[in-house]
Formats: C-alpha cells, sequence, structure tokens
C-alpha cells in the first residue's frame, strides 16, 4: 500500500519555469519521469537522467501510462489549474487523495477574468475544446459575463457568427491570446463587426453579452415560447409542457428518457433547466429528427442525444434513465412495459395523451402502477366579432408516477 503521493500534478503557464514555486520546481527537479503535450514539456528544462513521455495519441491511453509508474517520483505538467477541465481532476478519480499532490497556477479563466477585471463567481465559464461550441447560446442574456475556452484560432469568429445568429450581434468580445506570457496579446470588438483574422490556437475569449434592440431574451426556468421551436404541429404546448417538466422534476446528474419526442421540446427544456442532466430523444419521423437536431443547437444544448427509431425496439440498450416522458407510443405494444421495466427505482415517469384511446391506456396503466391522474384545459382568448371570446384546446391527460424505491434486503 502507497501512504504517500508519488504523483504530482504541476500546472504551468505562459511563463514557464519562472511562473513556478520552489515546491513545483523540487517536485520537477526530483522526478524519474515527467509526463505532459509538446507544448508544457518545451517549457521545462531537459534534466539528466529523468524521462520525458509527451502525451499519446488517442490521449485516453494517457492514464494507464501513467498508473504504469505508481510508486516511482512522476510528474505531469498541465496548464494552469489542473483541476479546472484539466486532467488533474481525471487522475483524482483514479488515485487515492494521499497518491497525488497539485499545485496549481492561475488558470487563462482566473487571467482573463482580472485583465477584464470581472468577478470570477459571477462568469460563466464554457469549455469549447472538445465541447460543441452551440453550448454558450443556453447562458445568453442581457449583461451576462463568458469566458469562452477556444477550441482553436477559428472558434473566436465562428463564436462571434454564432452570437449574431442569436441576437446578441452588440456584444463585446475579448480576445486573449498566450495569457500570462511575454507573448501575451488582447484584441477588442463588437460580434456583428468581428472580422476574423490570424489567432492563435490557445486563445480564450471573454464575452459581455448585450441583445440586439426588440430580441426577447428566452428564459431557462419556464416553459419557453412554443414559437421557440421549429416544429410541424408534434409539439406540447406551453402550458401543458410547464405542468409535465414540473413532474419530471430536473435534477442534476440525472438522465431523462423523450420517448415519441416529436420536436424535442421536452427533452431541451429537461437540459436548459440543468445543464448537467443528460436526456435522449428518440423518435422515428424522420422530418422530425431533423427538428430536434436543429433545435438543440439553436436553444443551446446540442448534447441531447437523438436516437432516430422506433419504441420500445429503440429503447433496447439504453442507458437506465431517473425519468421518462412519453409523448407518443402510449398505445403501441411494449412501449410503457418496457419505460416502467428500464425506469430506476424512485425515478419518475410522466406521460400525456390527448385521444380518448391513449387516455384509456393511462387509466388502465394507473390500475396497475398508481400514480396520479391530472385533466389539463386550457383556454386562450382571440377575437370574436367586436368582442373576445375563449378558445379552448383539447385537453390533456397526464399520467405522473414515482417508481418505488427498491427494498433493502434485511
Amino acid at each position: 500500500m502507497i501512504n504517500q503521493a508519488w504523483l504530482t500534478v504541476v500546472g504551468i503557464g505562459e511563463d514557464g519555469p519562472r511562473g513556478l514555486g520552489a515546491e513545483a520546481r523540487a517536485a520537477l527537479a526530483a522526478a524519474a519521469v515527467v509526463f505532459g503535450g509538446e507544448r508544457h514539456l518545451a517549457l521545462w528544462p531537459p534534466q539528466a537522467g529523468q524521462q520525458r513521455r509527451p502525451w499519446p495519441r488517442p490521449f485516453t491511453q494517457a492514464y494507464d501510462q501513467v498508473l504504469a509508474h505508481r510508486g516511482e517520483r512522476v510528474c505531469v505538467l498541465a496548464s494552469g489549474d489542473p483541476m479546472f477541465y484539466g486532467i488533474g481532476s481525471a487522475l483524482a478519480e483514479r488515485l487515492p487523495r494521499e497518491e497525488l499532490r497539485v499545485l496549481p497556477v492561475p488558470s487563462s479563466m482566473s487571467l482573463a477574468a482580472a485583465r477584464l477585471g470581472w468577478p470570477l463567481q459571477q462568469v460563466r465559464v464554457i469549455p469549447a475544446h472538445g465541447r460543441p461550441l452551440a453550448r454558450v447560446a443556453l447562458y445568453l442574456a442581457e449583461g451576462a459575463r463568458l469566458l469562452v475556452l477556444s477550441a482553436d484560432g477559428e472558434t473566436p469568429a465562428q463564436l462571434a457568427r454564432l452570437l449574431c445568429a442569436q441576437g446578441y450581434g452588440a456584444s463585446r468580445l475579448s480576445l486573449f491570446a498566450h495569457l500570462g506570457g511575454p507573448d501575451e496579446r488582447r484584441r477588442e470588438g463588437l460580434a456583428a463587426d468581428w472580422e476574423p483574422s490570424p489567432c492563435a490556437a490557445l486563445n480564450v475569449v471573454g464575452v459581455r453579452c448585450h441583445a440586439d434592440p426588440g430580441l426577447r431574451p428566452l428564459s431557462r426556468r419556464g416553459a419557453l415560447p412554443d414559437a421557440a421551436f421549429e416544429h410541424d404541429g408534434q409539439l406540447t404546448k406551453r402550458d401543458v409542457r410547464a405542468l409535465t417538466l414540473a413532474r419530471l422534476a430536473p435534477r442534476p446528474g440525472e438522465l431523462l428518457w423523450d420517448v415519441g419526442a416529436g420536436c424535442g421540446s421536452i427533452g431541451i427544456e429537461w437540459l436548459r433547466a440543468e445543464s448537467s442532466a443528460r436526456a435522449i430523444a428518440i423518435e422515428s419521423h424522420a422530418e422530425r429528427c431533423g427538428f430536434i437536431a436543429r433545435n438543440r443547437e439553436r436553444l443551446g444544448v446540442p448534447g441531447l442525444e437523438l436516437v432516430a427509431s422506433r419504441a420500445p425496439q429503440a429503447l433496447a440498450g439504453l442507458d437506465a434513465p431517473e425519468a421518462i416522458f412519453i409523448g407518443g407510443g402510449l398505445t403501441v405494444e411494449g412501449v410503457v412495459e418496457h419505460c416502467w421495466q428500464a425506469l430506476k427505482p424512485g425515478g419518475r415517469l410522466v406521460a400525456n395523451a390527448v385521444t380518448l384511446q391513449t387516455e384509456s391506456a393511462l387509466v388502465a396503466w394507473r390500475a396497475r402502477i398508481g400514480g396520479e391522474l391530472t385533466r389539463v384545459s386550457v383556454a386562450q382568448a382571440e377575437p370574436l366579432g367586436r368582442f373576445d371570446g375563449w378558445r379552448t384546446a383539447r385537453p390533456i391527460t397526464l399520467l405522473s408516477v414515482d417508481k418505488p424505491l427498491a427494498r433493502s434486503v434485511c
């Protein structure tokens, strides 16, 4: 059993060894093996008798290579704060705490916030390296402060185009490259006026969000207007959607199945309400799959998974969910059975019915598994001659049921 730290993860900035503390310098000097990216290894001068190991490709092999030296004196060089979207976090999941030591320096996010004079606790950090840039759309709001960690030198121009497409062309961009080093550079401009130009691959973009005149920002806490979605009429309408989401109750890290997803509105709202959650949309109609793909990008949740197939066959092999919404397929044999069986103990199932046949199915399922039936009727005021009258939409029946927790065996 190893009772002391054999692995030290050293954060290093653009200023190289000059920015390291005495403890980090000593760890690097004493290491038998030093791992790191080629850029990081170039910042630390070679030491006699010391192995220097650049990261393998694919990078997923790196962890096994590091752990193969368990018990030796090993250092890993990483950018800035290794515990902030860095390799330190991944290594901490693979090792007992007493075997790992992490020595950070200021991250590029901290340096950018310092240059801008932004309180870091009020800033939303959005990594775009290995993640879809479309996630930025989720956090757009008047006055919001964003720091985007770019994937490459093309990201700033792509970000400017995204902001303009979302109605935030008036937002101010601050582009930082080589933060903290002798070659540090800064460029300012509005998204609407941003011109693509050569840029260092490693850069951070600060965004101070300003909406264009007349834009109505979208809330993440209430149901979106129906017009926010591209659809063909197969859409859970706003008021019913709000009731449905209240019963599904999105929670951090949980997975939702949106079965018969239509245009994807429920899965999209689920992810917008809780950005650490997951969702899978199951939809067999080809045109509606296109709606889902476009809606998820535009509304800032590109992580919504799409299974373009028909339930219940499409459900086989999917990760077990904590919540399920059935918006279509209630009368298809095997759909509800498979959903109920796959739902984790303590999970929530919500199903909506608009026809007599699907309502009858919900009544029958309530008799089998319990739950609560709710009937909703929504009316909108519309012109009626010289006056106004109520136009009532078709009533919706909702079944919501919590699956019992598994009983412990004494």
